[in-house]
């Protein structure tokens, strides 16, 4: 496993974004989604005196990211969860707030280009796509038994794909005569099913059904919606989160839970607004930053990565 290969998206824009809240003493940072530790290396170097909380569902990315943060043992310290289970692992280590959170959400280098994940569609391997490969059903057992109703829904919902009656249409056709096990068949499916105009745009003609059945099967955008919340919940004041997406799915779930926190919930018309109605958030970017062409002309996985910011102002007021 050469590790060298994996260059973390946006990764100088992330530490500036985070710089403020961690050069105070005693600063905890959460790198929500360790993956191969690109991210969290660095924040670890570039702050030596912050303390790291990292997590990942996936056991083979914190063997690999737990060799490569060695050097930092002492300050690192790497949990196997979930991220919206954040708030039961910070209560563990009893470090109920933190001054940063940081998620990059994408598929990490390592589950893309291990054949036998399944995640990619330009190899032959196992539909298997889950992150956690101890826990859930994999995309297999998803095209295989779901009905036909249920899989149009999630390619048109996780994947936005305009085609999906056609292509569920042919997979229960195919999946009746022999179930699926491998990508390729469904990658050879998919491309028979659609109309030649359809394969002319946007890359392979698999992209959005291999992103529904990778959010469906991980449960990525129903952890997201818990998982976001949590974090800011988990800021202390001054506190600052980060969070790379790569679609619009979970780009507008960021942007609505961030700007949920940067409005007043006060009833209109109230001429002094009780403290207990004001921001709790304050927004660090102008709508979402994406990566300097530079970036993406050196890391081509970078291209649909969206970065939204913001500090926590004041605590809740009950």
């Amino acid at each position: 496993m050469n590790q060298v290969r994996h260059v973390p998206v946006m990764l100088q824009r992330c530490l500036d974004l985070l710089a403020p809240a961690l050069t105070e003493p005693g600063a905890v940072v959460v790198d929500c989604t360790l993956g191969l530790g690109g991210h969290s290396e660095a924040l670890l170097s570039a702050f030596p005196a912050v303390r790291l909380i990292a997590l990942d569902r996936d056991q083979e990315a914190l063997r690999l990211s737990g060799e490569r943060l060695a050097p930092y043992a002492d300050r690192a310290t790497l949990v196997h969860a979930v991220y919206d289970e954040l708030p039961e692992v910070l209560g563990e280590l009893g470090t109920p707030r933190v001054q940063g959170v940081l998620f990059d959400l994408g598929v990490s280098s390592m589950q893309l280009d291990e054949a036998d994940r399944g995640f990619a569609y330009a190899q032959d391997s196992p539909l298997d796509m889950r992150m956690d490969q101890t826990a859930g059903v994999s995309a297999a057992e998803v095209l295989n038994t779901y009905p036909p109703g249920e899989l149009v829904r999630i390619l048109r919902a996780y994947g936005e794909e305009k085609q999906a009656k056609r292509i569920v249409s042919a997979v229960v056709r195919e999946r009746e005569r022999e179930p699926f096990t491998h990508s390729a068949r469904l990658v050879e499916l998919i491309r028979d099913a659609l109309p030649q105009a359809a394969k002319r745009t946007g890359g392979n003609p698999a992209k959005r059904t291999f992103q529904a059945l990778r959010i469906e099967v991980n449960g990525e955008l129903a952890v997201l919606e818990r998982a976001v919340p949590a974090a800011v919940g988990s800021l202390a004041v001054g506190g600052r989160i980060a969070v790379l997406s790569y679609h619009s799915l979970e780009d507008r779930l960021v942007k609505q839970v961030l700007a949920a926190g940067a409005a007043t919930t006060a009833p209109p018309g109230l001429p002094v607004v009780p403290e207990r109605y004001q921001p709790r958030l304050e927004l660090l970017t102008r709508g979402a930053e994406l990566p300097t062409e530079e970036e993406v002309a050196e890391n081509r996985r970078a291209a649909p990565a969206r970065l939204r910011g913001a500090r926590r102002i004041r605590e809740d007021v009950l």
